[in-house]
């Protein structure tokens, strides 16, 4: 209500993209994860399918092979050379997996150990100069300070005063105890500042001023108790909003446009996350290997077999006082 227009415009604007941005990223950030956790567990499903065909097949094998059961040796090794090969190109997958990790976690740890030169990082991600950076930073600080004392100057020179009625848009029946002010968490300089005793902070005015708001008639004129109207508590309770986001945000939105938030985030994960992502993998790939060579191994073991009982059998019925020996001829 007496705040500029164009500075009303601006704080709705802002306030939309803040709440804008931080759905986007919230939402974002929640299907990432969520189709991260789904692909994980299916590659875990599928590797456990997998483990448990590859066995079952190796026991059915023995089985049939031990009793003689040619045709269906035959079948489970058609079946079983189907699964090797497939479980070689799954092998050949992880392995490309493992090393494509294993360059990711060396690109990240070069990054960010040399912040100056030139890798194939800064073409993926684009950062500000230092001096940019603190630039964007002091300019977020200086709109919060100026919303602060905007907001002020309304609450001292208008909210706490008691005008009378033909005072034009300045009255509007405001009474009751004042309005506290807003800490500027800033002094004229910018630097750090302590707040003084009565003033509230930008997290909590808005609930701080709730029981000052009155309710007012259909001109906008208080019928209650208070000293702000529901129009003036809303603008300046999107002001606080703007103000209280610069000032607890502005630092992180820096340090993401500078890149160091990303330097940190990097390094955490080539410390914490790299190694045992890449043992993890080349256990995986290693394992698959074993896995389709002793499935391999079994059905050259199987024909062998095969062969080798065949071999015996007609061996024995050629043989004199075999099966075919004791027949008359």
């Amino acid at each position: 209500m007496f705040l500029p227009a164009n500075v009303q415009t601006n704080i709705d604007r802002i306030q939309n993209r803040i709440n804008s941005s931080a759905n986007t990223l919230s939402s974002k950030t929640e299907d990432n994860s969520e189709k991260i956790k789904n692909l994980i567990e299916a590659v875990r499903l599928a590797l456990i399918i997998l483990s448990a065909v590859m066995l079952l097949l190796t026991f059915l094998g023995f089985v049939f092979s031990l009793f003689g059961m040619q045709f269906l040796v035959y079948i489970l090794v058609i079946t079983g050379w189907i699964l090797v090969t497939g479980t070689f190109i799954l092998c050949g997958i992880f392995l490309l997996l493992h090393n494509v990790t294993g360059d990711t976690c060396v690109a990240m740890n070069q990054w960010v150990q040399n912040p100056t030169a030139h890798t194939a990082l800064d073409d993926i991600l684009p950062c500000v100069d230092n001096a940019t950076a603190q630039e964007t930073l002091t300019r977020s600080k200086e709109v919060t300070s100026q919303l602060v004392n905007l907001m002020n100057t309304v609450i001292n020179n208008v909210s706490n005063n008691n005008f009378p009625p033909n005072f034009g848009p300045f009255y509007y029946n405001q009474s009751g105890p004042p309005v506290p002010n807003i800490c500027n968490p800033f002094n004229s300089d910018l630097t750090d500042r302590t707040c003084a005793p009565g003033e509230v902070d930008l997290n909590n005015a808005t609930q701080a001023w709730r029981g000052y708001v009155c309710q007012t008639s259909g001109n906008g004129i208080c019928v209650t108790r208070g000293r702000l109207t529901p129009a003036m508590y809303g603008q300046m309770t999107a002001g606080v909003n703007v103000s209280y986001g610069l000032y607890r945000y502005g630092p992180f939105l820096v340090n993401l446009e500078d890149c160091s938030f990303v330097r940190q985030t990097f390094s955490d994960i080539h410390a914490t996350y790299c190694p045992g992502l890449r043992r993890y993998s080349r256990w995986i790939y290693i394992g698959l290997v074993m896995v389709a060579t002793a499935v391999m191994l079994s059905l050259v073991f199987w024909v062998i077999y095969g062969r080798e009982r065949r071999h015996r059998v007609y061996t024995k019925q050629r043989t004199p006082g075999g099966f075919a020996g004791d027949k008359p001829s």
